[in-house]
């Protein structure tokens, strides 16, 4: 039972999990606040551009079609029925995921932190919560059999400890430059 929840929890938020990642790689290009300013700060800062955006959305998407084509095997060797992701509700996660972390960029430079500085709470669970809230709204049927109330619990949980891993690796072999 905990093992299918982990599974397809893992399973469904994978085209969440690696947008943001793979906007970090496609880096650069345009900032998508056009350098422009609030009360004094960035109203989103450099790290936040549309090609980045683009990318991370584009490989969530492919990322779920991907997961999509090996779902019956997967399924098969798990022993569990993981969930399949059509489009809409995959563009919804992948854009979610990358709109969550534009918005937590946006709270950043107002409450006066700089780019690349910690916000616990909010760096872990941005991305999760604006993606889920996105697939809901844009494949409610295909959201509610998917992220059951156990699932959901499950994705609280793993995600602050995927999410702080994942930096702490990515820090280590000098692919980021703070370890959050």
């Amino acid at each position: 039972m905990v093992g299918s929840l982990v599974a397809t929890a893992f399973w469904a938020m994978l085209p969440a999990y690696v947008p943001n990642n793979a906007a970090v790689l496609a880096g650069g290009g345009r900032p998508i606040d056009g350098g422009r300013t609030w009360g004094g700060r960035r109203v989103l800062g450099d790290g936040k551009t549309w090609r980045g955006t683009a990318v991370g959305t584009l490989i969530g998407v492919l990322l779920a079609v991907g997961l999509n084509a090996i779902n019956d095997p997967v399924s098969t060797a798990l022993g569990v029925t993981l969930p399949t992701f059509p489009l809409h509700a995959a563009v919804a996660l992948a854009f979610g995921a990358m709109l969550g972390d534009i918005l937590a960029s946006f709270i950043k430079r107002r409450s006066g932190r700089e780019r690349g500085a910690s916000f616990p709470g909010l760096d872990q669970l941005d991305f999760v919560v604006v993606s889920l809230l996105l697939a809901f709204v844009v494949a409610t049927d295909w959201f509610l059999a998917t992220f059951t109330p156990g699932v959901l619990a499950v994705i609280l949980i793993i995600t602050p400890i995927l999410h702080v891993g994942t930096n702490i690796i990515a820090y280590k072999i000098g692919v980021k430059n703070e370890p959050w």
